[in-house]
């Protein structure tokens, strides 16, 4: 029978993971200069396959939020119901936060990652974008805690995968790959989050 972890209530580090909530609605307050280049400061500290830090952050505000949350909007009713209400629900949440962090991934890995390692080049590519893949959710989920520490609200939109070629021309990154959309803000309501699975269905061990 496997035993409960500690609740070490004096690790700041493991109650911010605890207190982690994707947040999708938001008050009007701003968020202010010096704590959003914190969170981007946080990511930026991420590890990265060989340190190429290959990602980018692009913060949308204003009219350009906006726009990108109707961007979001038009395309929604292109889609299958389930995905449909998802983007627009995306784009609700998009409208309520007072900033956005867009992340893209640069290709720097996957353009000079055959200096790095002699890889096979039908394998190349699938090896180094898992790499930038890896790194930059490892970027994402820094940033994630840092604002959970300021008490301060994020959401990942993964679902705007579904448009991500769309996106990434808005973004002005044509070029990159899309990662993720983080609205940014101060939380309007405070939920307890999903449910987690017990841990112990999630691990195997193996002696």
């Amino acid at each position: 029978m496997m035993s409960k972890p500690a609740e070490l209530s004096g690790n700041l580090t493991l109650t911010t993971i605890k207190k982690r909530r994707s947040v999708r609605s938001f008050t009007d307050q701003p968020v202010p200069e010096l704590d959003l280049l914190t969170m981007l400061s946080a990511a930026n500290r991420a590890p990265s396959a060989h340190n190429q830090q290959s990602w980018r952050f692009i913060v949308v505000r204003g009219e350009k939020k906006q726009a990108l949350a109707e961007l979001v909007n038009s395309r929604a009713a292109d889609f299958p119901r389930p995905s449909c209400a998802l983007l627009r629900m995306a784009s609700r949440t998009i409208l309520s936060a007072p900033v956005v962090v867009a992340v893209a991934n640069t290709g720097e890995l996957i353009r000079h990652g055959g200096d790095l390692f002699q890889v096979n080049k039908e394998m190349a590519l699938d090896f180094f974008r898992l790499m930038e893949i890896q790194s930059s959710a490892a970027a994402v989920q820094n940033l994630l805690l840092a604002a959970t520490s300021m008490g301060i609200g994020t959401v990942w939109l993964g679902i705007l995968y579904l448009i991500k070629h769309e996106v990434l021309t808005f973004l002005e990154e044509p070029d990159g790959e899309f990662m993720a959309v983080i609205p940014v803000g101060y939380p309007s309501r405070v939920s307890e989050g999903p449910k987690k699975r017990p841990l112990a269905v999630s691990i195997r061990y193996l002696d």
